[in-house]
Formats: C-alpha cells, structure tokens, sequence
C-alpha cells in the first residue's frame, strides 16, 4: 500500500510522528507536510506565488516540507512522491480536534478533502483534547489507529466520503470504545475581541469559547464527550437533496 501523510500542524509536529510511524507498519509511506503551522487553513490552495519542496531526513521515508496549506501538500506530494497516483492519503494527527463544524475550518480535514478530490480514499484524525491542560496522548491515537488501521481502511463508504476520526485524549485504557456518528453542532461565542496596539491603535483577536449546541445524541460531538472514538464519514456532495425539488418548483416554470 502506498500512503502519502500530510497534516496542518507542520512537518515537526508530534501528531505527524505519530500517525506515520502507525502508517508504516502498513506500507510504503511518503510524507508532503507544511514548513509551518496551517491551523484552521480550511481548504486553502496557494495560486499566486510559487510553492518550495524541501526535503526533509526522515528514519524510513522519504518526506518534504511544503511552504503552502495542506492541499498544497497533498497536491504537491502527489506530483514528486507519487506521480501514478497512491492508495490512501492519511491527514493528521491534529493537536486539538475537528468535531461538528470544525471540519470547515480545519486544514487537517481539508487535506482528506483533496485526497479525496485527487480520487483517493482518505482520513483524516485528530486528538480531540476538550479541557485546558490535557496532556493530547498521542500514544491512544496511535494505538487506536494501529488496531483499527484495516477496518478503517475496508470500511465501505461512497466515492467522495472520507472519514474525519476523533479520538479522546484520554489513557487508551480509559476509551470507552468506538462510535460511527454524524456531524455535530460545535460553535464558538465571542469570537472576536477588539484590541488595542501600544500606539492605541485597535486590532481584533479571533478565537471564542466553544460551545456544544443541545443534545446531539448520535454526533461527533456526544461521542468524544463521553469518552468513545468518533469515526464520521464526511461527503464531499454538498448538496442539500431534501431542497432540491422544493426550490426547483419555486424557481422553474
């Protein structure tokens, strides 16, 4: 199996040693990662400026460091990795999680959304750390991916789902076990906050508490909440179908 790794926490991070070191007990791995954090990059693509391949010395792989986002990565790690094509693009492991809505602003998620693209099936997994001053106990993801990597990797899904995998960062002893769930609701308060330079010039901070909207029995978020794994199979197809024949009615004559 030919896997590609990317991640939006950069080429250094914790979370990308992890994850690769589980990636090659599987197969031949190729790592294409950010030179720098790219944390809520979304699905940035770099188009007006040139993007630089560095290689980078890595114990049983060949890996480069992009300066671009993680679509950049995957794109380019696509072109000099594996110019045929590959057989999974892993994305991960993410310093925080990507639950409910998070999945639109996270560039972890976005580099599973352009393996996807590219036509290959894609994860994307992330240590869901919910309280200040968790240790992130990559060691439980790890684990947990290990043990699952074939099931997750045989799991029947449509062509433009990949899967988006949070896992609690809790002792692994401590998981409760696994839950396939929907997207939840996860939004922030507050989010902007206007402050003031040392020439009393204002600038705005973005950031917010988050908050978990209602129960959300069956979600990402309910899962990861009371300690399981939450395996969520995101599409691609944006489409709201329930909408499609009500509006083609009040649009078409």
């Amino acid at each position: 199996m030919r896997i590609l790794v990317t991640n939006d926490d950069g080429i250094r991070a914790e979370g990308l040693r992890h994850i690769v070191e589980v990636a090659k007990q599987f197969g031949e791995v190729k790592i294409a990662a950010p030179d720098r954090e790219r944390s809520a990059c979304a699905h940035a693509m770099t188009i007006r400026e040139p993007l630089r391949a560095n290689p980078v010395s890595w114990p049983g792989c060949e890996a480069w460091e992009i300066s671009g986002f993680p679509v950049d990565c995957v794109n380019v790690g696509l072109m000099i990795g594996y110019p045929d094509g590959c057989d999974l693009v892993l994305s991960g492991i993410n310093h925080g999680p990507n639950l409910g809505y998070d999945i639109t602003y996270s560039g972890t998620a976005a580099g599973a959304m352009e393996g996807i693209i590219n036509g290959i099936p894609s994860i994307a997994m992330s240590m869901a750390l919910l309280q200040a001053g968790q240790s992130l106990n990559f060691e439980t993801g790890a684990r947990w991916f290990r043990e699952n990597f074939e099931r997750l990797i045989n799991a029947p899904r449509a062509d433009l789902a990949f899967l988006n995998v949070n896992v609690p960062t809790v002792p692994f002893e401590e998981l409760k076990g696994t839950r396939v769930t929907t997207m939840g609701r996860r939004v922030y308060v507050e989010r902007m906050e206007m402050r003031e330079d040392p020439w009393d010039r204002p600038y705005y901070w973005q950031g917010g508490a988050v908050v978990n909207v209602g129960d959300q029995p069956g979600t990402d978020v309910e899962a990861v909440a009371n300690g399981y794994v939450s395996v969520t199979p995101v599409s691609m197809d944006w489409t709201n179908r329930d909408d499609v024949a009500r509006i083609r009615e009040q649009l078409i004559d």
